[in-house]
């Protein structure tokens, strides 16, 4: 197909636009109010070299194909189906959440009330998914012990219950079942309780206390206590299990707390669900496609996902950043309830604590599935394996050393070097260098100095060179670099600059320099790397200050000389601290003639 054709082509309406490659895939699926207008951009944004996954899935586009809805919250229903049928490479995806059981209860006139993985949209109401199965079956089996529903799988109708073809089971004698098998017990009554079951799974727990309750006094005021004491049991098994539910709020509003926690091509989405108040349960999924996508544009794409197969939508909802397109997701929620869905973002209060606790809860799971590919790629820590894909490494950069120079005006300058492997510092491998060529602010000759002084003495000491030489600077420190590394001979040696305005990347033989995703843990590794260089030259730099500072002006007291000096240097430290000194106290802590006392303290009071 003909890109440039197509495009002119487009309709100027709301709808979905799939992008093909030359196979005919879909790899991209996105919605648009105005499709000309959002697909032309793809074609048309000259910052598409900034983000290598944007670039890369333009440069793969052979086909475009379009579908026109009415609206634009059509277009966003359209979307969150097409994207989890298709699941296409450069989408925000939800991973695979089939093994995730849910309670399910049954379309049929006595519904039944089980657990199960597989869903089937026949008209059955569905809660979960759970991820903490014992959760499930704790209000499984907490349900089960207050509302007397059957355990049996018999299709129970008209005609199977008027011909007595079922028998009643031991669910019966023990009273945990009514018997609707054998027309014990009508649809209503039954259905009834089914109504009573289905506000215990959407965490209505409070009705159904007052209703236990009163039944429970009527049947007390009729003197029958034995079936008093049965409703009297089933309140306690549900407060039992409403005190296991954490009290968050106090307005007993229904809400959902969103958060996401993402590091490179990965991301974690945690929904907490709050009923009446209180912590129902957590949910969580694991997300893949999101390098070089913000965080409010991965969490529009999962909410869209998240309540486009939920039954149920709260009154309000909290995000931790704001969606470009808020009106457009209220406004499609409200079309799926009776009741209008609040986005909020909390700023302040418990609410805001809640937000912090759910990302808490996201950092701490995306850390948890960090850590396995960690194990299952040799127990190297995931950071270098993305800095090697980011990088082009040949090899993952077990070890990296680090350079950078501190100097004030050129005096007192000092260069580090910071050793880093398998992406944790080695301080024994630290190296400080005092600059001997240069007493004038020359950055470009002191770094090349502390390098030559560096990798000469690695070669003739034969030790191994760094899989990675990260230099603090840009394109001009790194070109000293290179400048050393042929002078020494050094071939094919993985060495960048890190410039600190951007946090840009700068490689040998690459006009443009690259950036990193913000949030990818290989931007995260340099930036610690380089602060720890910077934090060891400074420190470095300071000690070499303070101790000519010392030593110039001590110099010019007479009858002190170079042994003394440092006698003193090493008991008071500064001048400022001999200065808050008496005569008295600086002959006796510096263990030195009264006279000579004196002359210090004259000098450094009329300094």
């Amino acid at each position: 197909m003909d890109i440039v054709n197509r495009l002119k082509t487009l309709p100027e309406k709301s709808g979905v636009y799939l992008f093909k490659n030359k196979d005919g895939k879909i790899i991209y699926i996105g919605k648009a109010k105005i499709l000309r207008n959002r697909i032309r951009s793809y074609f048309s944004n000259k910052n598409n070299s900034t983000n290598p996954r944007l670039y890369n899935m333009v440069n793969k586009i052979s086909n475009i194909d379009v579908i026109v809805t009415d609206s634009d919250v059509e277009a966003l229903i359209l979307e969150a189906n097409l994207i989890k049928k298709h699941k296409p490479r450069y989408n925000v995806n939800l991973k695979d959440d089939k093994s995730y059981p849910y309670i399910r209860i049954t379309s049929e006139d006595f519904p039944q009330v089980f657990a199960t993985r597989n869903v089937v949209r026949d008209g059955s109401m569905y809660f979960g998914p759970y991820t903490n199965v014992r959760d499930m079956r704790n209000a499984l089996n907490t349900l089960k012990g207050i509302f007397s529903i059957r355990s049996c799988k018999f299709r129970l109708n008209d005609a199977n219950i008027t011909s007595k073809k079922f028998k009643l089971c031991l669910y019966y004698y023990i009273k945990k079942c009514k018997g609707p098998c054998q027309a014990l017990q009508s649809k209503e009554d039954y259905n009834k309780i089914i109504d009573k079951v289905i506000k215990f799974l959407k965490g209505k727990t409070f009705d159904i206390l007052s209703d236990l309750r009163r039944e429970m006094l009527e049947f007390s005021e009729r003197q029958e206590y034995e079936e008093a004491a049965t409703v009297r049991n089933k309140i306690e098994i549900l407060e039992k299990y409403c005190n296991t539910q954490k009290v968050v709020s106090d307005d007993w509003l229904d809400r959902d707390i969103f958060a996401i926690a993402q590091e490179d091509d990965d991301a974690c989405a945690v929904i907490f669900k709050i009923r009446e108040g209180k912590v129902l349960g957590r949910v969580h999924y694991f997300l893949n496609g999101v390098l070089y996508k913000d965080s409010n544009e991965i969490i529009e794409h999962f909410i869209s996902q998240y309540y486009n197969n939920s039954d149920e939508l709260p009154s309000e909802i909290f995000l931790q950043v704001k969606l470009a397109n808020k009106s457009l997701i209220e406004k499609w929620l409200d079309s799926r309830i009776d009741h209008k869905v609040k986005i909020i973002i909390p700023k302040i209060g418990e609410k805001k604590k809640l937000m912090d606790m759910c990302i808490k809860n996201a950092r701490y799971l995306l850390d948890e599935l960090k850590l396995q590919k960690m194990q299952l790629k040799g127990k190297l820590p995931y950071a270098l394996h993305s800095l090697q894909r980011d990088l082009n490494l040949h090899k993952a950069p077990r070890r990296i050393e680090c350079f950078d120079i501190s100097n004030l005006q050129g005096t007192d300058a000092v260069g580090s070097m910071v050793c880093f492997i398998n992406g944790r510092p080695k301080k024994s491998e630290y190296r400080r260098f005092k600059i001997k060529s240069k007493n004038t602010p020359d950055d470009y000759a002191m770094m090349e100095e502390v390098i030559q002084r560096r990798y000469q003495r690695i070669l003739n000491e034969k030790k191994q060179l760094p899989e990675l030489i990260i230099i603090d600077g840009g394109k001009g420190q790194l070109s000293i670099a290179n400048k050393v590394m042929k002078k020494l001979a050094i071939e094919n040696q993985p060495i960048i600059a890190l410039a600190k305005r951007l946090d840009e990347v700068f490689t040998p033989g690459v006009k443009d320099a690259q950036s990193l995703p913000k949030t990818s843990s290989s931007l995260k590794l340099l930036q610690h790397i380089r602060d720890e260089a910077h934090r060891f030259a400074v420190s470095y730099h300071r000690i070499r200050r303070k101790k000519r500072s010392l030593s110039s002006g001590l110099d010019q007291v007479p009858g002190i000389g170079p042994k003394r000096r440092n006698q003193l240097l090493k008991e008071f430290g500064s001048m400022n601290n001999m200065k808050a000194l008496s005569v008295d106290e600086i002959n006796e802590k510096g263990r030195i003639p009264k006279d000579l006392a004196q002359r210090i303290y004259d000098f450094l009071h009329n300094e």
